[in-house]
């Protein structure tokens, strides 16, 4: 984790998300104690806990957002889950500690793509020599060992010579007397290692041909047999009892128990681009040792993993009402057993959750965070309200964020040769169309952006092909022709977004 300031880290979440000051600097706080807390002596360490967080606001307002790029300036591993999830079925739901189990699986992928970049040069070079040794053995260049050049003295070995056949003392050197027939096939010995020698210096060329080619990418599309290892791996369900976890059983781990491990491998024809791509991740995979990102993993998991439990609004029980609404108090007591602290089994090993970061959100719109079951409610003690978008928001986000909508246009009508821009008007009057849409019908927040550029570039993207060379100008006289009366009429905007 990088040694981000507060405002640092601030200032990084302003690149993506516009507003929400408050958030951010709850957030910031948060990460920054887990830097705090990794330099305090490893017995106090383990008493500072984090201290969880309860995100309220709207949809479409950045709750999540903030979540993920938080982690991403963490590096470390987020699971996004929804506490509804957890009452679909019956009074149950699906078992609770199975985020714990995806985190794990997060975190596993992230320490594994850790690894392959730190090997990726040994990797790339293990890859090369493969796929050389591929087209070698499809156009004919063998192993240079397949080409003798050893003296071979009428059919001997040379590590011995029979005992029918006289010496001579050579000055010192002791040599087999040569007749005449036999000086007659010296000769020939000669002509055949040259002969051998020349087809040896050609076969090395054209593989410094082939090598030459491989590098410059010129070979990409050279379609090759070889041997790469079969990723098919069968796995057994088994159904467990309504409202629990389908059980699955690993093939290849049954093989091993079985005495019948290690990977399998079969021959594809692939092209070069492709086997490099294979090749490169089993090589990656042999350099990597597995227990230690595992190990790793479940480290980071237990230090640093951030788990986002969203709609936790929506397991709040009505309290006069029955029916579904009984589980829901059973949920919140399951989510607080793991929000508390407590160890979960997973494949890779026991896990602690003492230490992970719990962010939660909801809307509360038909409920109050003070209606959660008190236990859980004492474990989210940073509490922070999100504020509704406005029209400047809108008008903002549009053009700030790094990725924001309208850099995603225009690059996709760039693709073909199509220049869109848009006008300080237009960017105004889209971000006064998703406003007024929100507060007439349902307020999605800033998704409605999204529902209000694809409406007004419809007719430009499905024309983009025969559009290339030219510049496309949204003003404000274009989004209102292209939305009609939407635009200014309430009544309308809805049927339209």
């Amino acid at each position: 984790m990088e040694e981000l300031t507060p405002e640092e880290i601030v200032a990084r979440l302003d690149r993506h998300i516009v507003g929400q000051e408050k958030a951010k600097r709850k957030v910031a706080v948060a990460l920054r104690n887990r830097w705090r807390r990794k330099r305090l002596p490893p017995e106090l360490a383990a008493e500072v806990y984090p201290k969880n967080i309860l995100l309220i606001g709207p949809t479409g307002v950045g709750k999540t957002e903030i979540a993920r790029r938080l982690a991403g300036l963490a590096k470390a591993p987020f699971l996004k889950v929804e506490a509804s999830k957890f009452s679909e079925v019956g009074y149950h739901g699906r078992d609770v500690e199975t985020m714990v189990r995806d985190l794990v699986e997060v975190a596993v992928r992230l320490v594994q793509q850790e690894k392959a970049e730190e090997i990726q040069k040994d990797a790339q070079e293990r890859t090369e020599e493969r796929i050389l040794e591929a087209l070698y053995q499809r156009e004919g260049l063998a192993d240079p060992q397949d080409f003798g050049t050893e003296l071979d003295l009428g059919g001997m070995n040379g590590s011995a010579f029979p005992e029918e056949l006289p010496f001579v003392n050579d000055g010192g050197l002791w040599r087999p007397m040569a007749s005449g027939s036999q000086e007659g096939e010296g000769d020939l010995d000669r002509e055949e290692r040259e002969a051998n020698q020349e087809l040896q210096e050609e076969r090395e060329a054209a593989r410094r041909d082939w090598k030459r080619r491989l590098e410059e990418g010129e070979l990409e599309d050279e379609v090759l047999e070889i041997e790469v290892k079969d990723r098919s791996n069968p796995t057994l369900s088994i159904m467990g009892p309504a409202g629990q976890e389908a059980m699955g059983i690993d093939g290849q781990a049954l093989q091993e128990l079985w005495g019948r491990g290690g990977p399998k491998y079969r021959v594809r024809k692939l092209r070069v681009g492709e086997a490099r791509r294979l090749i490169q991740e089993e090589e990656a995979e042999a350099l990597v040792d597995p227990e230690e990102v595992q190990q790793e993993a479940v480290r980071r998991v237990e230090n640093d993993g951030i788990l986002f439990i969203d709609e936790i609004d929506k397991v709040i029980g009505s309290k006069n009402q029955s029916g579904p609404d009984v589980s829901r108090e059973g949920v919140q007591r399951d989510l607080l057993t793991i929000v508390e602290g407590c160890t979960v089994y997973t494949r890779y090993g026991f896990v602690n959750t003492d230490h992970i970061l719990f962010i939660a959100a909801g809307a509360f719109h038909f409920h109050k965070p003070s209606e959660l079951i008190p236990e859980l409610q004492g474990r989210f003690p940073v509490r922070v309200a999100l504020r509704d978008l406005e029209e400047e928001d809108f008008a903002r986000i549009l053009v700030e964020p790094q990725n924001s909508l309208v850099r995603q246009y225009t690059a996709l009508l760039e693709t073909e040769g199509v220049k869109l821009s848009f006008t300080e008007g237009g960017i105004r009057k889209l971000a006064q169309v998703a406003y007024k849409a929100n507060r007439t019908t349902q307020n999605i927040g800033a998704r409605r952006l999204m529902t209000t550029l694809e409406l007004l570039l419809e007719g430009i993207s499905f024309d983009a092909p025969n559009l290339a060379g030219k510049e496309v100008i949204v003003d404000e006289t274009m989004v209102t022709e292209c939305l009609g009366d939407a635009a200014d009429d309430p009544d309308l905007i809805k049927y339209m977004i």
